[in-house]
């Protein structure tokens, strides 16, 4: 019987078929690649791909987004080489998140050299403000009852220590929710977050519990701290364009060579 991941690997294959491109890494993105997935979750698959050279050529714009399949099992889309370095030059964290996904389908050699610019192009400042959002964001849209669903602790407790993080290690957070809990959660709420991950994993997407008011007052302390903190992070300069060009026509060019 087919697995998942064999599955998986066909569709980024068909994907490769269908619009004559080269897939250069795979992975898996949200619930699944941070560990807390509940047996209803789907397969966020994401991927970046290599258009022909001759397509960066035209003179009419062309996607740079190929949505390949949306359902009740596999999210699965992916961005366009140019893209992706388009938004490394802005920093955007997604970038980051799924370079360190704990669940690779697929990665050329291509790939693992873009690997050695991401740490050039990490902006501290701007990387603390997207995820002090996401937290701040989902703290005002499901935090306002008695109940919450169980889920929404662990996305606001994901981005929260990803600022903690940021903050201590001048470092993109890691994708795995165990590694990021490992060096910024205090000890006391393991129990608390252990519990969480349990129940999350054995019931569905929308199951509610109630509040849990260590975690509340952890997590609204610590949303005090980092508005009072968040100014005062420098932007760091990158190193403009240039590495960025250069990574660009070198994979366009790898893609696509004879074997």
């Amino acid at each position: 019987m087919e697995t998942i991941e064999e599955r998986i690997k066909y569709k980024i294959e068909e994907v490769e078929r269908k619009n004559d491109v080269r897939v250069i890494y795979a992975c898996e993105s949200g619930s699944r690649a941070w560990g807390f997935a509940s047996p209803d979750s789907d397969y966020d698959v994401r991927f970046v791909y290599v258009r022909h050279p001759a397509e960066y050529m035209r003179l009419d714009k062309t996607r740079d987004v190929i949505e390949h399949e949306l359902n009740d099992v596999f999210d699965i889309n992916g961005w366009d080489l140019q893209k992706l370095l388009r938004l490394l030059m802005k920093s955007n964290p997604t970038i980051f998140e799924w370079a360190s996904s704990p669940i690779v389908y697929a990665e050329r050699t291509e790939f693992a050299r873009l690997r050695n610019l991401l740490p050039l192009y990490f902006s501290e400042k701007r990387s603390i403000f997207h995820y002090f959002s996401m937290m701040r964001n989902n703290l005002r849209s499901y935090f306002q009852s008695d109940s919450v669903a169980l889920k929404k602790y662990l996305y606001a407790l994901r981005p929260l220590l990803s600022c903690r993080w940021i903050l201590e290690k001048h470092s993109p957070p890691p994708t795995s929710f165990s590694a990021l809990r490992s060096e910024t959660l205090p000890r006391i709420f393991d129990g608390d977050v252990d519990a969480l991950l349990e129940r999350k994993k054995n019931a569905n997407e929308a199951e509610r519990g109630r509040r849990i008011p260590r975690l509340d007052e952890f997590i609204g302390s610590e949303c005090e701290r980092l508005i009072s903190v968040i100014e005062t992070i420098p932007q760091r300069q990158n190193p403009g364009w240039k590495a960025l060009n250069g990574a660009f026509f070198e994979t366009i060019a790898s893609a696509f060579a004879p074997s």
